[in-house]
């Protein structure tokens, strides 16, 4: 036999191949950086510190404090231990599940027992591809009486509302319940919108959303169910299961009912306050998150990189933001009056306000190098000071008045390809610059690529509306 790498081993305790790999790396490296870890393990940089939260997370590393960031292993058999131990509790919980599942089954088989299946009663079972999953769920919806469960994926749910509408229609009409199941959005979204708009009666239409889909199905009636054999693919793109076999359907019924109890009402999603969207998108942001604001109005601006900023001072990180629209004085003013105790944070050195002169165009030139190595000067010593870490914000227009687009372009790609700081950065551009552009779209999709995501806010001259987007 071939032996197996430690890797691979690794793998049977429940760790994936990379977070395997990325592991023994730095069992064997003893202390390392992030750099060191992606080198020796052959995973990218960008998927390592993906995953040493994961690790962390499991008791497998500890991170040191320092710059650059240090990772230290546990000891292999602790490590080992830990996994078993894990492993044993995922075993628990399955052999439960399967329990509760055998019971639940035996009382409807058992209740069962002295029925007669005559012939053209037997449960059927179909595999269907392309046209023929399309004419079966028409004839699904027609067959409806009471209820149209649906659990699927947010572009398969817009399609569903879409394609159907004619029959989803009269099926409403003629009172069908339907309850539809997607994915929870990110921030803003249309789905909403765009379903209920394909029927004219609303009230008898409902939509909840979920963190994580189990499977793709549409179920009629407790009686006949399409399942897919794809958790991402559009409905009719790929294979689907239809059948009525009792059994099957109860079980994925309850499964349904289940997941419907937990998720979350998306009118209610649709209607959070701002602030909180504003708050749930900064909590999430982690070390090395390279984001683009693009905002149409001073407020939307404000709204969130005030908060984002606020939010790094109250943890006790460092805070940095580059103007170039206004002075730093006037953005002095705006924290203030936004609640921000500039005094008490720059007297600190936790707050720096700066503009752009200092940082990017310096004497009238732009050099990636010397603002990269600025940023870096930064971080190290706020490092020094004792503060937590370091978020910056940086509005760009000065390479848009100064003609610099290439330059600008080069810094955004170069950016964490060389930084090798664990900060977190957001560039903000206002978006009447960026339509001001020779060739907006083709710069747009460079900046796109260039950043991991992009949050669009400000359409009603406050926040408005905020859509979150990942690259």
């Amino acid at each position: 036999m071939i032996p197996e790498s430690d890797d691979e081993t690794l793998s049977h305790f429940g760790l994936t191949r990379n977070q395997a790999k990325v592991y023994i790396t730095v069992v064997r490296l003893g202390l390392a950086s992030v750099g060191q870890v992606s080198k020796g393990s052959k995973v990218r940089r960008e998927d390592v510190y993906r995953i040493i939260p994961k690790l962390e997370k499991m008791g497998l590393i500890e991170r040191m404090l320092g710059t650059p960031t240090k990772i230290r292993a546990t000891p292999i058999e602790d490590a080992l231990s830990i996994l078993v131990k894990q492993e044993q509790e995922r075993a628990k919980r399955k052999v439960s599940e399967l329990i509760a599942e055998k019971d639940a089954f035996l009382r409807r088989f058992n209740s069962n027992k002295g029925k007669l299946i005559f012939e053209g009663e037997e449960a059927q079972f179909a595999l269907l591809q392309g046209d023929l999953i399309v004419n079966k769920i028409i004839n699904m919806i027609r067959a409806a009486e009471k209820e149209i469960d649906v659990m699927t994926t947010r572009e398969s749910a817009i399609r569903f509302a879409q394609t159907y509408t004619e029959q989803l229609e009269k099926a409403i009409k003629h009172g069908v319940r339907i309850r539809i199941l997607s994915e929870m959005p990110e921030y803003e979204d249309l789905l909403l919108k765009i379903v209920q708009n394909s029927t004219r009666r609303k009230t008898i239409l409902e939509l909840k959303c979920l963190d994580d889909l189990h499977c793709q199905c549409i179920i009629v009636d407790y009686k006949q169910i399409l399942i897919a054999t794809s958790k991402e693919a559009i409905l009719e793109n790929s294979g689907s299961l239809w059948t009525n076999n009792e059994s099957l359907v109860g079980i994925m019924q309850r499964n349904f009912e289940d997941s419907w109890h937990n998720a979350i009402s998306i009118k209610a999603i649709e209607t959070e306050a701002v602030s909180e969207k504003v708050s749930r998108f900064i909590n999430e942001l982690k070390p090395t998150t390279h984001a683009i604001l693009v905002y149409d109005s001073v407020e939307a601006k404000y709204n969130i990189l005030f908060n984002y900023l606020k939010a790094g001072l109250e943890n006790g990180e460092v805070a940095v933001y580059v103007t170039t629209e206004e002075t730093p004085n006037e953005i002095r003013h705006a924290m203030r009056r936004f609640g921000i105790d500039t005094k008490k944070y720059e007297k600190a050195g936790a707050l720096r306000i700066l503009e752009y002169s200092e940082l990017y165009i310096i004497n009238g030139k732009f050099n990636v190098v010397t603002t990269i190595g600025l940023w870096n000067k930064m971080f190290n010593e706020a490092l020094a000071k004792g503060f937590k870490g370091m978020r910056v914000t940086g509005e760009m227009a000065c390479f848009f008045e100064q003609n610099l687009l290439e330059e600008l372009l080069e810094y955004e790609k170069a950016l964490h390809r060389f930084l090798d700081v664990p900060m977190i950065a957001i560039c903000a551009y206002n978006s009447s610059f960026l339509n001001r552009a020779s060739n907006p779209v083709n710069l747009y999709m460079e900046l796109v690529r260039a950043h991991g995501t992009i949050l669009f806010s400000g359409i009603d001259k406050t926040i408005g509306r905020i859509q979150i987007r990942k690259a």
